[in-house]
């Protein structure tokens, strides 16, 4: 057994005990999300102009976990609209410091026959904002934002926003809302799981290189965004086991089981912002349909060969869609 089999089969065996038990975690979000399961989306739809015939955008916004307006497009193939037959729909999300961008980095989605609503991360680099109230500091960045109050906390106010796109998602003009599907890297392939744990209208995830999960793992040894936790802790030592147990609710180890949809992820294994001892860690606890894909020279980056499996797989689960 060569180096590159060994380090497969320590990662498969990577399973380090769950945080937060499955009970609480249940409880706690079952509630959670009926909680605002009532509150009114304030879903605005407005045509975008575009210089490409072969896409229909329209800028799309929501309220999301507070009275934030979030941001997204709705993109689709061009005549669609007007089309009897719904699309399959992928909703993606960007990775940390990111935004949705222009709408023509979605191309690859039109091309196999998916239309896609592509969201900001509030507060991040796009058209979102951020009105989450919080009533301690915190340190550069955005995710020890009311971190000491999970309720508040940046995290919960990521989540919703999630629930509540794919809310958005399923009421959108040509879908299928039996067949929404949820990608993303990094922060967006974080989100995308957090979705698949939190909205049963979810039917496939691809998640790549993802973000939440073994936060605990990460905080004290990536170079991600974790880093501003591992920050915010060394300024307050006494704060770590509150942060670490609010931490606990959002990380993927804990919400695996929840998880029901078909999933694929990949990981680089010389990732150190999103480290593949955290990464396997909650792949090894999702007991639905899963696939994982070893990139052993990588880092924290995701081929032009991933995603084309990624379309692949969402084609696979969500069905093709013929475009004339």
């Amino acid at each position: 057994m060569n180096t590159i089999q060994l380090r497969k089969r320590e990662l498969e065996n990577c399973r380090p005990a769950a945080t937060l038990d499955a009970e609480t975690a249940n409880h706690y979000w079952d509630n959670a999300l009926a909680e605002y399961e009532q509150k009114p989306l304030e879903l605005v739809i407005v045509p975008e102009e575009t210089p490409y015939p072969g896409m229909s955008v329209s800028k799309v916004s929501f309220k999301g976990f507070d009275d934030t307006l979030i941001y997204a497009w709705h993109i689709q193939p061009a005549g669609h609209a007007a089309a009897t037959e719904q699309l399959p729909l992928i909703v993606t999300f960007p990775g940390y410091t990111g935004d949705r961008g222009y709408p023509e980095r979605y191309s690859a989605w039109l091309l196999s026959g998916h239309a896609v609503l592509a969201v900001d991360a509030r507060g991040q680099k796009g058209e979102t904002g951020n009105l989450l109230p919080y009533e301690s500091g915190a340190v550069k960045g955005w995710i020890t934002q009311g971190i000491m109050e999970k309720e508040r906390s940046y995290y919960m106010a990521i989540a919703m926003d999630t629930v509540r796109a794919v809310e958005v998602a399923a009421q959108l003009p040509g879908v299928d809302p039996a067949r929404i599907g949820i990608t993303g890297g990094s922060q967006g392939g974080g989100i995308a799981l957090l979705a698949g744990a939190l909205s049963k209208r979810i039917s496939a995830i691809v998640a790549d290189i993802p973000n939440l999960c073994r936060i605990d793992f990460g905080v004290l040894n990536s170079s991600s965004s974790l880093t501003e936790v591992a920050d915010y802790v060394k300024r307050f030592p006494d704060r770590m086991d509150q942060v670490f147990e609010n931490l606990s609710y959002f990380d993927i180890v804990n919400l695996a089981g929840r998880i029901t949809a078909p999933v694929l992820m990949s990981v680089g294994w010389k990732d150190m912002v999103c480290m593949p001892e955290t990464i396997y860690a909650a792949y090894n606890r999702i007991e639905s349909y899963k696939e994982i894909n070893d990139y052993p020279f990588s880092g924290h980056e995701v081929s032009e060969y991933q995603n084309r499996l990624a379309v692949e797989f969402m084609q696979k689960y969500l069905g093709k869609q013929t475009l004339l």
